[in-house]
């Protein structure tokens, strides 16, 4: 009989490539473990054992299976993703719709090529492998620039239902036909059914790709705004910093004073020693805040004496000139984000002597080179782009590695993350313009 319906197997093999769409463009590194091949190939024998097993099911038990066909995918793609339930969820929602496309429009192909007197099992196998491999390879190039693990951490329980009930209204509809005649845009013609399934299915990819790319300007929408306000929340620290400074050098300069005036008074040796010390720590100041770049030496001396307080030991190894043609809103958003970082990390370490952080800024080759290191002893979790925290404020927390990368991007630059031996190492690497290289040559 000519237009049966799609076999089970061809619907089981769709399931599992979609969801192998997905994987790949998630967890494409996973992909070459041998673990994750066995447990592909048992998912794929699960499936095509399950959906043929159910094949002459009646019509009452068919939504049920269909739902339990549904969760095989969905565990799928959380265990073999390692994804939340959430992201998860949205998709399988994706996956479901294109195994649907896919599946029903290679076999509308195959029907056509039968009704045409070609009854051949090595065309059909021909036809199922172009026809799952292109739209696959093309789903994959759609979809690769949207669809990412940070996308998907931020995903809500109202975009995830909502993608759920496209998939469900779509395939609702694309398989109207299939269940009653007497339902609206049904067909009695079965090569109508398949045509309209066909077009039924794409549209819902359509729309699914679509409705993905909303959430993806909103995402990044979200992004920019809490990065912005990062920014500013960074230039007035460092407006504070700078008008906190000028009262702290007052101070020191008078403090020189006093220590003069004191050596005159008295040779008792304890209060010799203390002078000593006073003397010691302006000196030390002094020599820390000295970059000879205005801006950096406000960010350091600020973040300097917070080390202080809590017991961090920071050195810092700068030519500030070298940064003198990145504009101050930028130094603020990449050296204040990045310290408060490191010094997130280090009040986590109970060892006091091992709260070590170090700063260089230096010229390599053609580029400026920053680099940020500090020690660390516990696990760090770091996943999209952005450290995990256990604070209980976390309405901008993520973003400061994001605002990092978005200002270093308006330089060209690149920004690299390394953790060995217990160090935490951000490297900036700038190229230099033709002006700031002028200026950088001058000074090397």
């Amino acid at each position: 009989m000519l237009y049966q319906d799609i076999p089970r197997i061809y619907t089981a093999i769709a399931e599992w490539g979609a969801c192998l769409v997905y994987l790949y463009m998630l967890k494409r590194e996973k992909m070459k473990s041998a673990h994750f091949l066995i447990g592909v190939l048992l998912m794929l024998a699960l499936q095509c054992a399950f959906l043929v097993a159910t094949g002459n099911v009646s019509e009452v038990l068919w939504i049920p299976c269909m739902i339990i066909a549904v969760a095989i995918m969905y565990v799928f793609l959380m265990v073999g993703g390692s994804m939340k339930p959430l992201g998860a969820g949205y998709c399988c929602a994706r996956a479901f719709v294109l195994a649907e496309f896919v599946a029903s429009l290679q076999w509308q192909i195959v029907s056509i090529v039968q009704v045409r007197g070609i009854q051949s099992f090595w065309t059909e196998i021909l036809i199922t492998i172009i026809i799952f491999g292109g739209c696959f390879v093309i789903d994959i190039y759609l979809e690769r620039d949207y669809l990412k693990q940070d996308y998907l951490q931020q995903m809500t329980v109202k975009e995830v239902v909502a993608a759920a009930i496209m998939a469900v209204t779509i395939f609702a509809f694309s398989n109207l036909s299939f269940l009653s005649e007497n339902v609206p845009f049904a067909s009695k013609e079965r090569a109508d059914i398949f045509s309209m399934r066909t077009l039924i299915d794409f549209g819902g990819i359509a729309i699914l790709h679509a409705y993905q790319s909303r959430i993806s300007e909103y995402i990044a929408e979200k992004e920019l705004s809490a990065m912005n306000v990062i920014l500013k929340s960074q230039y007035e620290q460092y407006r504070n910093y700078q008008d906190s400074l000028d009262l702290i050098q007052m101070k020191y300069h008078d403090l020189k004073h006093q220590i003069t005036a004191l050596r005159t008074e008295s040779d008792e040796e304890k209060r010799k020693k203390w002078i000593d010390a006073m003397e010691e720590e302006v000196s030390a100041f002094e020599n820390m805040s000295k970059t000879g770049n205005q801006v950096l030496d406000t960010i350091l001396a600020a973040k300097i004496f917070h080390c202080r307080k809590n017991y961090i030991q920071i050195t810092c190894v700068a030519d500030g000139k070298l940064l003198d043609f990145i504009h101050v809103t930028d130094l603020c958003s990449i050296f204040g984000n990045a310290l408060d970082n490191a010094i997130e990390c280090e009040l986590k370490i109970p060892d006091k002597e091992k709260r070590l952080i170090h700063v260089s800024v230096s010229k390599q080759k053609n580029f400026l080179l920053l680099r940020f290191e500090n020690y660390y002893d516990t696990e760090l979790n770091y996943q999209g782009g952005a450290f995990i925290t256990t604070k209980r404020d976390k309405e901008f927390h993520g973003y400061g590695l994001k605002s990092i990368r978005y200002t270093v991007n308006k330089y060209d630059g690149a920004v690299s993350i390394d953790t060995k031996e217990n160090w935490f190492d951000l490297k900036i690497l700038i190229p230099a313009s033709e002006n700031a290289q002028k200026q950088i040559d001058k000074i090397v």
